[in-house]
């Protein structure tokens, strides 16, 4: 099969299509087709050298959609998704003709969506989901405060936490086009700027948020914390310039905040599939929308693909092998 390689870290130049043996299915491990994968803002890290956890030589990529051509009987032609923390980086990952899954993390593809649409949607709602529904622990009617809310992942937590019956406040550098689909889950925005706390404080009568979700992070912590209820959520899943942030720990304490860390790297393929099967119910009935395909490129074309993420697209890019 062919395969996009890198055997070091480094620009986009380290990126090589090369062939490579099939993989070949075993007790525990079925062989997928890849149809369509997307590429992550972390798969262009990986590549450079970001991700700690990647062991060299590597195929790239987290996310996929594709059918099983070798594997148990009963999953042999069927249409699945998936990604996963490990998927890329200490096992060769979705960027290439055929990928190599295990049989417990194989997981039915929603019809609703296309091949293309699948592919899209592995991190970004694998991610919004771990954090808001099961570290957050959302309950109905709570104010859940998305700060990044036009990027995948926070478009994702928009989209769930209006599912789920919370009052959501989007925060972004700029309002949400019709095109988005998270622009239908908010209920209110905010210019994510240094009074994005304070404004969220007063779209909520002065209370502020029970869970900010702040797909930022970084540059947005003081902000994120600003805008919390008491005993509010603060979920952290990157950081966006100095990872060093300064803290008021009087004002912590006193509002009885609350600060969790989530990282989707430590979910691997089956976790993930886990998370994508609770979810595929919303996107069979379209209460879930993943995010408009900005391009599509050939496995040939991968490197213009990955430059194209690293550009900052304003949909997803996906590569069909």
């Amino acid at each position: 099969m062919r395969a996009l390689r890198f055997t070091e870290f480094g620009d986009l130049s380290v990126l090589r299509v090369e062939d490579v043996p099939d993989p070949v299915a075993t007790a525990n491990e079925a062989v997928v087709r890849i149809e369509a994968a997307s590429i992550n803002p972390s798969d262009v890290k990986n590549v450079a050298g970001a991700m700690d956890w990647t062991v060299l030589p590597r195929t790239p990529g987290r996310d996929f959609a594709g059918v099983v051509i070798d594997g148990p009987p009963e999953w042999e032609s069927v249409a699945v998704w998936g990604t996963g923390g490990d998927t890329g980086f200490s096992r060769d990952g979705s960027h290439a003709e055929l990928i190599s899954v295990p049989v417990e993390a194989l997981a039915r593809k929603p019809e609703r969506l296309s091949f293309d649409e699948a592919a899209t949607v592995g991190v970004n709602f694998v991610t919004a989901w771990y954090g808001l529904m099961e570290t957050a622990r959302l309950t109905a009617g709570e104010t859940v405060a998305v700060f990044g809310v036009s990027g995948g992942v926070g478009g994702a937590v928009a989209q769930i936490a209006h599912a789920f019956g919370a009052n959501v406040i989007g925060a972004g550098r700029h309002p949400l086009g019709s095109d988005v689909p998270a622009a239908a889950a908010i209920d209110a925005f905010v210019i994510l700027d240094a009074d994005a706390g304070a404004e969220v404080k007063r779209q909520t009568d002065g209370r502020g948020a029970d869970v900010v979700y702040d797909a930022v992070g970084g540059a947005t912590t003081p902000s994120a914390l600003a805008g919390l209820a008491r005993r509010g959520r603060l979920v952290v899943i990157s950081a966006i310039g100095s990872p060093i942030v300064e803290i008021n720990i009087r004002d912590l304490y006193r509002n009885e905040s609350r600060i969790l860390g989530v990282d989707s790297g430590k979910l691997s393929m089956v976790d993930s599939a886990r998370r994508l099967e609770a979810m595929a119910p919303y996107f069979e009935s379209g209460a879930f929308r993943p995010l408009p395909i900005a391009a599509t490129y050939s496995l040939d074309d991968a490197a213009a693909a990955y430059q194209a993420v690293a550009d900052q697209p304003g949909g997803r890019v996906v590569i069909r092998p």
